[in-house]
């Protein structure tokens, strides 16, 4: 089955949260196990299966980055679990660049001003490359996929360094 159309929303990176929260807790209902209690073992089974079915994807649903991957799986280009790097050099070197503004947070005269700084760009970059990898999914042209498979690994960075900067964050609060 698949992830949009199991939970009867349209194939689009742009999901309504509430929709897929609401439409999850109708599919649960529906085959919880403790249902199909009085059932066969195979029906209790199927039960079983389906409810993991129904959290697999409502996991992948829910987060922008899974989905993203999700619909390019489907389109054939598997990128979950890949360890390949971007060969763009532009965005290398904003790479660097960024790694080197993570590490001066720790150093900083100001940190609460230089996670500010630092928080506001991840969030510009999230919102470019997300914009951006809407539209590409969207086409129908398989270059435009593959395009879209860049943006992917740019938001798994992006996500990374986020990830990061609040680690350095909890650690300077933590001093």
């Amino acid at each position: 089955m698949r992830y949009f159309e199991l939970f009867s929303i349209p194939v689009n990176y742009d999901v309504d949260l509430q929709e897929i929260g609401a439409r999850y807790l109708e599919l649960q209902r529906a085959a919880h196990p403790d249902r199909h209690s009085g059932g066969s073992e195979r029906e209790k089974l199927l039960a079983v299966q389906k409810t993991a079915e129904i959290n697999d994807a409502l996991q992948t649903l829910k987060h922008p980055l899974k989905r993203a991957e999700y619909m390019l799986a489907e389109l054939g280009l598997e990128l979950r679990g890949e360890q390949q790097t971007l060969q763009d050099p532009m965005f290398l070197m904003q790479q660097m660049e960024l790694r080197e503004e993570l590490e001066e947070v720790k150093t900083s005269s100001d940190p609460d001003a230089a996670i500010a700084k630092l928080e506001q760009h991840i969030k510009e970059l999230n919102s470019e490359y997300s914009n951006e990898l809407q539209s590409l999914l969207a086409s129908q042209e398989e270059n435009d996929w593959h395009k879209a498979a860049d943006n992917v690994r740019k938001l798994k960075f992006v996500y990374k360094l986020k990830d990061e900067l609040e680690r350095i964050e909890d650690e300077l609060c933590d001093d």
